[in-house]
């Protein structure tokens, strides 16, 4: 009989869901689907999703790319899924149906609760155990908030009635009818509640943060038999999980100590491998697994830019310089030379290696002759200045361990996500890093990761090493710049973020 010759990928995002299906072992994309699902904002600082909005538009999509591909579920050789990360679901272990909206990786309404641990002293042993910051961005608190929050959910906790899972567990849970309750190591590891080291559920953070073990799912590797499912119409394996950036890092074919990869959306979060061993941060980049296979731990420092994407939003949608953000590049392009504008977008704060939550965005070096190609210029640099900000930390920090350093002569970027369609931003970002700076064929590296964990563990896919030798470049920019005018500018970033933060007067 010969071999199903595809697998499937379900990227489940923070407003969309899609699914792409992959001939092998090449992992060509054959069909898309995409569908895109609501956003609540129940008061400020608060965004929920609805959990069945997640299923069916999951679900959805799953079919529908499978049916335009034009083929049969004996012809998928398994699912991989990847997710967006921290986002908390609980539901009821005999109905499967949640017993709260699911609470978005963006809210903020545990800060207080995140806040009162920290100042009882809790950070270093939470940072020892998970090499996670005590913030209302992962999991731990949001489960908390629910069992506290909704009439008798603590007590059912307790008696072993509820689950807990990130989307990827919820999904897995729904697509095999309550069989499996599991996830990966990638997602276990962004909880507050995973021991990175052992590998294991940790029993004094679940105490600390008052969450039940009962609750918690099955942690295996990242490709996996994770349960099978009929919801395609005839029974396919679901055999690959991975985070969103973890599955990233994996598409990107990122599987050496000291390669980095980078995704540019509204945000921008770069991985860095580091290898099998942890790297503790001094700038408060979090300690991560970027995936685990065969049982082994790949580790990863792992930095993000608040804001990327969304200052050409704010271009578009605040001061209505751009119909639509690929008229930005062309824009800049436009700009005067002469005049150094420079954009510090700290609309919701500054993150590595400022971490200043209080500071807010400001424009430096406006003069009467500024106009709108020098904004849109100023914007686009801005992500560049970030992203070297960014690396320079993860260098500092990997310093004294040179295989896992971003620092050596081989040192390349690996870039995807919606801003590196720009090849005007991609240019900027080479020359501020000084270093390569690689846009693959296949940009859509979440996906692409996913689909190989699930290729991997169904035997249609290489190893990561031969896989790694398939990686395809679609454009290498290469930096241009004279070193002069580049060290000059970035000391100019560097003083608009020091006129910038909250504590300077």
């Amino acid at each position: 009989m010969p071999q199903p010759g595809h697998v499937l990928a379900l990227d489940q995002g923070t407003t969309s869901s899609r699914a792409i299906v992959f001939r092998t072992p090449d992992l060509t994309a054959v069909a898309t689907a995409q569908q895109e699902f609501p956003q609540h904002y129940p008061a400020s600082g608060w965004v929920e999703h609805e959990p069945e909005d997640l299923w069916r538009s999951s679900l959805a999509v799953m079919r529908e790319a499978v049916a335009k591909a034009g083929l049969r579920p004996a012809d998928i050789a398994g699912i991989g899924i990847a997710n967006q990360r921290e986002t908390a679901l609980v539901w009821d272990r005999r109905t499967g149906r949640p017993i709260h909206r699911a609470i978005v990786w963006q809210d903020r309404r545990t800060a207080g609760a995140c806040a009162a641990l920290r100042e009882a002293g809790h950070a270093p042993a939470v940072a020892a155990a998970t090499g996670l910051l005590i913030d209302p961005y992962f999991s731990a608190t949001k489960i908390a908030w629910l069992l506290d929050e909704v009439p008798g959910a603590r007590e059912a906790a307790e008696r072993g009635e509820l689950a807990f899972g990130t989307v990827d567990s919820f999904l897995l849970w729904r697509l095999t009818e309550g069989r499996a309750h599991a996830t990966d190591a990638t997602n276990a590891c962004r909880t507050m509640l995973f021991d990175i080291h052992a590998g294991r559920w940790d029993p004094a953070m679940c105490e600390l943060f008052r969450v039940p073990m009962p609750l918690l799912p099955e942690v295996r590797d990242c490709a996996a038999a994770f349960g099978t499912t009929d919801a395609l119409g005839a029974p396919l394996p679901v055999l690959g999980i991975a985070g969103d950036q973890q599955a990233a890092t994996v598409g990107q074919a990122c599987f050496r100590p000291g390669m980095v990869k980078s995704t540019y959306g509204t945000g921008c979060f770069a991985l860095l491998n580091t290898g099998d061993r942890p790297v503790v941060s001094g700038h408060r980049l979090l300690t991560t697994i970027a995936y685990q296979l065969d049982g082994r731990r790949t580790y990863a420092l792992e930095g993000a830019i608040f804001v990327a994407g969304a200052a050409v939003q704010w271009l578009r949608d605040g001061l209505g310089l751009i119909r639509n953000a690929a008229e930005s590049g062309a824009l800049a392009a436009r700009s005067d030379p002469r005049q150094r504008l420079y954009l510090v977008p700290a609309f919701v704060g500054l993150g590595v290696p400022y971490w200043d939550a209080e500071a807010r965005g400001a424009i430096h070096g406006l003069t009467r002759a500024s106009d709108p190609a020098d904004f849109a210029r100023a914007a686009l640099e801005s992500v560049g200045y970030q992203t070297r900000d960014l690396l320079t930390a993860m260098r500092s920090d990997t310093a004294g361990a040179p295989a896992a350093g971003v620092g050596r002569e081989d040192a390349v970027l690996r870039v995807d996500g919606g801003m590196v369609a720009s090849d005007w931003t991609m240019q900027f970002l080479a020359d501020v890093l000084d270093a390569p700076v690689d846009r693959p064929v296949v940009r859509e590296t979440t996906a692409l990761g996913a689909a190989y964990l699930a290729g991997l563990q169904a035997a249609v896919c290489p190893q990561p090493d031969v896989f790694a030798r398939s990686w395809r470049l679609e454009r290498r920019f290469v930096p241009e710049m004279p070193g002069e005018a580049r060290e000059a500018a970035y000391a100019g970033w560097r003083r608009a973020v020091r006129r910038t933060l909250s504590d300077i007067v």
